[in-house]
């Protein structure tokens, strides 16, 4: 039986980006941004996804980050084209060009276990309730709310609220939300305030990640680390790499040095394109000198 810290559920993205005028193509999705950064860091990771047969090559992403990857058959590859309106690239808009298949049971390796059973998701539907409720059966689980909020309408992908929130919060170890996905969940627009409904609603522990920071809900204290990037040409995959940091790092740590720690690493990937390029060194360096 193999044992990691984190084992990484979601789809693999063919991601478009398009910026300034300028279009690239890219290898994406939580499960990437995810898996890698954890890996950098020292973490023992799986990363579990499912795409169409066609689309194998791709899996490359992860083998050059040292990352171990079980791919699941599916009829078809997410790809999703983001069109960023910012130089900051905090404004996009999404479009969703292919959805692989939802996540069953059947999914999740029976010889491995993991510290944390991570769920990564895209859009609704990637993760059904029942696989949610079936992973958390198993141990721990982090979960993803933009795989349950972001929602697939015709290609255009919107933010609708999750009717079985108030049932499955409860199931959720440690949950991740942006800003805007904790005021759809909640209503509240004040992001301590919408944490710390998290919580109340039974979420163990809020991970909700702003343009300006990490904050962190836990054991009934606010902790908040602010995002110190010098450039946001690595702006994609901010909030994965955030969630995954911070996961790994709280293994070990109290919730205060995990938020720290989430938001000095996240800094430093923004800075460049891609997952995360350094390793758990430069991320110590980073506290010391920003922190």
């Amino acid at each position: 039986m193999d044992s990691f810290d984190l084992i990484v559920f979601g789809h693999l993205s063919k991601d478009e980006n398009i910026a300034l005028g300028e279009v690239e193509h890219a290898v994406g999705g939580a499960v990437v941004y995810a898996s890698i950064a954890a890996r950098r860091i020292g973490a023992r990771v799986l990363a579990v996804t499912k795409l169409h047969s066609d689309d194998e090559a791709t899996l490359d992403v992860f083998t050059r980050h040292d990352v171990p990857v079980r791919r699941r058959p599916s009829t078809r590859t997410t790809s999703i084209r983001n069109t960023y309106h910012t130089t900051d690239r905090e404004r996009r808009t999404c479009e969703a060009l292919g959805q692989a298949d939802p996540f069953t049971a059947s999914d999740a390796p029976e010889d491995a276990t993991a510290a944390c059973w991570y769920l990564g998701g895209l859009m609704r539907g990637e993760f059904p309730e029942a696989f949610l409720r079936d992973m958390a059966a198993r141990g721990p689980i982090a979960v993803d709310m933009q795989g349950f909020l972001r929602v697939n309408e015709g290609g255009a992908m919107v933010f609708r609220d999750w009717a079985e929130k108030r049932a499955c919060i409860p199931l959720i170890h440690y949950l991740k939300v942006d800003a805007a996905e904790a005021e759809t969940l909640t209503g509240y627009a004040d992001r301590e305030q919408a944490a710390c409904t998290l919580c109340d609603w039974g979420a163990n522990e809020v991970v909700l990640t702003h343009n300006t920071e990490v904050l962190v809900c836990a054991g009934g204290a606010v902790h908040r680390a602010p995002f110190t990037a010098r450039s946001l040409s690595g702006r994609t995959g901010r909030g994965d790499t955030s969630f995954a940091a911070y996961c790994f790092w709280r293994l070990t740590h109290d919730a205060e040095t995990a938020c720290r720690f989430a938001a000095a690493l996240t800094s430093l990937k923004m800075e460049t394109p891609g997952p995360f390029q350094g390793d758990l060194a430069v991320v110590e360096q980073a506290i010391r000198e920003r922190y």
